[in-house]
């Protein structure tokens, strides 16, 4: 009898030491609100415009669940992962997708490393360094609002890079660098889709101050998800919707290991009492949006007799204002200024502007982008908070993609309102 207890007491103090030295933690966002839209494209592809109430999931943040465990290995070496899908709460769907497959269950976030006191490396999909210093940007407290006006093209509002390699080090009197690698994983050409960057932080008090460049090229199995091509559109689809699509996989084919974006980052944050203010800048280029190539992205076809006739559509200084977007820019400089004051320990009155311009290739002068941002937040507790917002969106010479996913067509300006509720678990 004491034998077996003596048993059971060792089988127990060794369950306890294992259950101490790992973990698995559940953790989650739910985010969404109403947005009013003063002037929407109205169908879509229409040169109409009419006002429009929408509800939306991730607003500040996207929506999401996600997985992360440690395993102590001992002599100071942890195994870690994390797990993070993403999901769009107004209508439970999975957040979108690579195109590539019908839906990415862990889309967000899928990697698995080990970590120390050298640092970490972590392997998966994952985002590149820009989306951690975006913390010192609007986007920690505009979010998805602003993503239009540049910072989804920057990547300062996350894009992933599947295939990838990173080290992260460990903070060094305040200093954190990382680098990133992606695989293009193309037999025969390894630059054809690969993609690489290096970032650094630092955070000393009130001053933070973030670094960043990526790279990638193109291919057919790109590592930046950006370059990643849509899926083909059914036999049924629109002949210039095919034409497009089978110039788009041209493009890709024919420039692999290209380099097709190349994306720097500077942003700076300095903490003056209640009040956070930030600036930042960051310059895109893609190299591949010619004239030619953009033409050929937007090109028309028409079936006569069972012969497809595809025609180029090229930009023009008549079209610019309909059909000049931001990504078809060859290269495009963001600007951004603005403050988080906070009122009470509750409450944070927010503003912020983006400034974006971009050239095009075969167009004389610049395209403008001007985003004016007002907003507040309040947090009910430590998990749990309210936000309103108005934006107001305007483009001179280029498309205007709207202040928040809806396009204006033709029309130069348009106004937001958002107001929800976020949920952190």
């Amino acid at each position: 009898m004491k034998k077996s207890l003596l048993a059971l007491a060792v089988l127990g103090a060794f369950a306890g030491a294992a259950q101490a030295q790992s973990s698995v933690t559940i953790y989650g966002i739910v985010d969404t609100g109403v947005t009013y839209t003063s002037k929407a494209q109205t169908p879509a592809g229409g040169t109409n415009t009419g006002s429009k109430f929408a509800m939306n999931s991730g607003n500040i943040q996207g929506s999401r669940i996600g997985f992360k465990g440690v395993e102590d290995l001992g002599g100071g070496l942890s195994a870690v992962f994390n797990l993070e899908t993403g999901f769009t709460n107004d209508n439970g769907g999975l957040q979108g997708s690579d195109s590539v497959t019908g839906s990415n269950l862990f889309r967000r976030k899928s990697v698995v490393g080990l970590a120390g006191g050298f640092g970490s490396v972590l392997v998966g999909r994952q985002t590149d360094f820009a989306d951690t210093i975006s913390a010192y940007t609007g986007v920690a407290d505009f979010g998805g609002v602003i993503q239009n006006s540049g910072s989804a093209l920057n990547r300062l509002q996350g894009t992933r890079t599947n295939n990838s390699v990173s080290y992260t080090t460990n903070n060094l009197a305040g200093f954190t660098a990382n680098a990133m690698y992606g695989f293009g994983e193309t037999a025969g050409k390894t630059t054809a889709g690969q993609s690489f960057g290096f970032g650094v932080k630092y955070d000393n008090g009130p001053l933070g101050l973030g670094a960043n460049y990526y790279q990638s090229k193109a291919g057919t199995t790109a590592s930046d998800t950006s370059l990643i091509q849509g899926v083909a559109p059914a036999g049924s689809a629109t002949p210039s919707a095919l034409a497009v699509y089978s110039n788009q996989a041209g493009i890709y084919s024919n420039n692999a290991g290209s380099t097709a974006a190349k994306v720097f980052n500077l942003v700076a944050s300095y903490q003056f009492g209640p009040a956070r203010v930030y600036g930042n800048w960051s310059r895109v280029k893609q190299d591949l949006n010619n004239a030619a190539n953009v033409a050929a992205l937007r090109a028309t076809a028409t079936v006569a007799g069972g012969v497809t006739t595809v025609t180029a559509n090229p930009l023009t200084a008549a079209n610019r204002a309909a059909n000049a977007t931001l990504g078809f820019s060859n290269k495009a400089d963001m600007w951004e200024l603005g403050t988080a004051y906070s009122l009470t320990p509750s409450l944070k009155l927010l503003a912020a502007v983006e400034y974006t311009t971009a050239s095009f290739d075969g167009l004389n002068g610049k395209g403008k982008l001007t985003q004016y941002n007002i907003g507040t937040d309040y947090w009910l507790s430590k998990r749990t908070d309210l936000y309103a917002f108005v934006s107001n969106l305007r483009a001179k010479d280029m498309k205007n993609p709207g202040a928040y996913g809806d396009t204006t067509g033709s029309d130069s300006s348009q106004t937001a309102v958002t107001v929800g509720i976020r949920h952190k678990f």
